[in-house]
């Protein structure tokens, strides 16, 4: 006998976790001679024979229980009971299968039914997908119950969007996400995998959407006649192939439509009955509460990526200190998106800093703690900090970001390094809260990690963060990256820091082909984590490009500072600029000698701007007010705001340096 055969003598009955009879198929009534009119309603427990203990059902359960036909004579029969799953994943019923104790076929089904539906939990919704969740459904269901299945989503759910609750109205578009065939290569299929089909109201199908409830047909209903005949192609499959019945379940959880599940038997199978109606009902129900979950989770992974990508640079402005490339990788679908960032800023003096930090975790909540800290590094990025104390305020935020924050702290944790790069000295200095250190590749093909002492991670507090300096020569390649990148289940973070040494030694004309490279030699197709991967080669500002004068503390030296500077500015031909940069160099030099200590140094540097810098060895920084009418001073710094692109103050490790930014004439 086939299996689908052997399921449709089943009998089954339906109870509600209080006891009450629910649902009571035709094979039941064979069994017992009651209708379902006569049961239904009624308490379970009157079935019984007299004397006869009542079944403790737990989870899953089967044994013999004494009843009583109709007729008033006593039945032994062999029972099974498996939850029936409501749109929240709780049990809301039990469902009942049952069998003559001397009918080796009434236990047999009983057997196969428990069997497919104990399968259904480890088979159906064994990822968080959606197309793969329908896949298994129809999977599962082939031969065992039906001899086609198909399964149609909303394209809504496909989107991980909120489906309109409740049935669907009348006419609906479906989208084909799954069938699964009794016979290879599933010839009975007449709407592709991934195409749209439009059912009409009066197809079953769509009926089912519409009610909410399953539908049993055969071919010979009027409806399931007239929607074949307006349907040239799949009037042709049914006929010759030999269909006789279908079942339509509407796949529905909490409260909402997804999608519907065809079920269809053809000759020599036997009919489909109303057991078989209700076993597609418990599997559809536990398919449909899987793949709301998958379109749940589909709809967060989208939304965090869509915010991690409004979080993360498209691109970066010019700067004359590196030349950069960089990927972002988001992880596979089952992981979430993570945390990770990078980031390329521009800073005074023509230097540049290069950061990568990573938000331990997945998800909205990490994306949106990885733009948080990313706005911050700017914003102390713009304070011109040095990285070790760059690292030390970023790390006093992360401690304070509150409660909603605090398992940052935890298990949760946020790694971040944080370079600056100079071009004028070939200076990089980094500092690390946690985080992997870079690779460096030297012109002359050396590769190597870069030492470092890094510091805990960020929001650990207690410890301080050190700083390590490297001068690098012209050329250099520095790669800066995420745990993702080097650290995986199949191997530690040695052997992939080797790797990526490796990968790095390898030349390539172009820094986005090392990138492409690195990531092909260190990632599958499919990372189990984020990855970011930034790549910055050095550049130098030669001495044709820098000038650099040491001055006395001497009010007398402002007249041969502004000329030193105009004497330059026409080497460089930038006549033009003489005036502005004249009373700048004026104004910065009086201050320096007024008000800062020695040595004094001034410097210009010619890039994409011209930049002039006063050094001196007091750390006061001077801030800029408006005079009064009748104040002697005070006017400087603001004319020198007025008359720049910008200026500001950085600390240095003997004091401080002022520095005012102007455009370059044009041509």
């Amino acid at each position: 006998m086939e299996n689908g055969q052997a399921v449709s003598h089943a009998a089954t009955a339906t109870v509600s976790l209080q006891g009450i009879v629910t649902g009571w198929s035709e094979g039941a009534r064979r069994l017992l001679g009651y209708a379902a009119a006569e049961v239904v309603g009624r308490a379970a427990a009157g079935l019984l024979a007299d004397g006869a203990p009542v079944p403790a059902f737990s989870r899953e359960w089967s044994g013999v229980a004494a009843l009583r036909h109709r007729d008033g004579r006593r039945v032994e029969l062999g029972l099974s009971a498996c939850p029936s799953l409501g749109g929240d994943g709780r049990a809301q019923a039990w469902v009942v299968s049952a069998g003559p104790g001397g009918d080796r076929r009434g236990q047999e089904a009983a057997r196969q039914r428990l069997a497919l539906l104990n399968e259904a939990g480890t088979r159906i919704g064994t990822t968080l997908d959606v197309v793969r969740t329908a896949r298994e459904l129809a999977q599962l269901a082939v031969p065992m119950l039906a001899d086609f299945v198909s399964v149609d989503l909303l394209d809504s759910v496909l989107q991980g969007e909120e489906p309109v609750a409740g049935p669907v109205g009348t006419e609906v578009v479906l989208r084909r996400v799954a069938h699964e065939s009794a016979t290879q290569g599933a010839p009975e299929a007449v709407i592709g995998l991934g195409e749209v089909d439009t059912y009409p109201g009066y197809s079953a199908p769509a009926q089912a959407l519409a009610t909410g409830r399953p539908l049993l047909s055969s071919l010979e209903d009027p409806d399931i006649v007239r929607w074949l005949a307006s349907h040239t192609a799949r009037n042709a499959t049914v006929r010759s192939h030999g269909f006789h019945s279908s079942m339509s379940v509407p796949l529905r959880a909490r409260g909402i439509t997804l999608g519907v599940a065809v079920f269809v038997r053809k000759t020599p199978s036997e009919h489909f009955e109303q057991d078989d109606l209700v076993l597609a009902e418990e599997l559809a129900g536990r398919a449909a509460v899987c793949i709301d979950n998958a379109r749940r989770y589909t709809r967060e992974h989208n939304t965090a990526l869509a915010l991690q990508r409004s979080l993360l640079p498209r691109g970066f402005p010019g700067q004359a200190a590196v030349e950069v490339a960089f990927r972002y990788l988001p992880a596979g679908s089952q992981a979430g998106v993570g945390g990770d960032w990078f980031d390329v800023i521009p800073l005074s003096g023509t230097r540049v800093a290069l950061v990568v930090g990573d938000v331990v975790g997945h998800g909205i909540h990490a994306s949106a703690t990885m733009g948080r800290l990313r706005t911050a590094v700017r914003t102390l990025a713009d304070v011109d900090l040095p990285p070790d104390e760059l690292l030390t305020h970023l790390d006093d935020l992360v401690a304070h970001l509150g409660s909603d924050e605090a398992d940052l702290t935890g298990d949760r944790g946020a790694t971040c390094l944080y370079a600056v790069y100079d071009p004028v000295s070939r200076t990089c200095t980094i500092a690390s809260a946690g985080h992997p250190p870079p690779v460096v590749l030297l012109p002359d093909g050396t590769v190597s990690v870069v030492r470092l002492s890094p510091g805990p991670p960020l929001g650990v507090g207690g410890l301080p963060f050190e700083a390590t300096e490297l001068e690098l020569p012209e050329g250099s390649l520095l790669a800066f990256y995420t745990d993702g990148l080097i650290e995986s289940r199949e191997r530690d973070i040695g052997a992939g820091l080797d790797l990526l040494c490796q990968a790095m030694a390898i030349r390539s004309p172009t820094l986005e082909i090392t990138c492409d490279a690195v990531l092909k030699a260190l990632l599958p197709d499919s990372p189990s984590d984020d990855v970011a991967l930034l790549l910055a080669r050095t550049r130098v500002l030669h001495t044709d490009q820098v000038a650099t004068w040491a001055l006395p503390a001497n009010p007398a030296i402002v007249a041969d500072a502004r000329a030193q500077a105009s004497r330059q500015l026409a080497a460089w031909g930038l006549q033009e600029s003489s005036y502005i940069t004249e009373l700048v160099v004026s104004e910065l030099v009086t201050n320096a000698i007024r008000y800062g200590g020695v040595p004094i140094g001034l410097r210009l540097i010619r890039d994409r701007t011209l930049i002039c810098e006063v050094s001196d060895a007091s750390s006061t920084a001077p801030h800029l007010r408006r005079a009064r009418i009748y104040d002697e001073g005070g006017r400087g710094l603001h004319m020198v705001a007025q008359l720049t692109q910008g200026w500001g103050t950085r600390q240095t490790l003997t004091g401080k340096t002022i520095w005012a930014e102007q455009s370059l004439p044009v041509g």
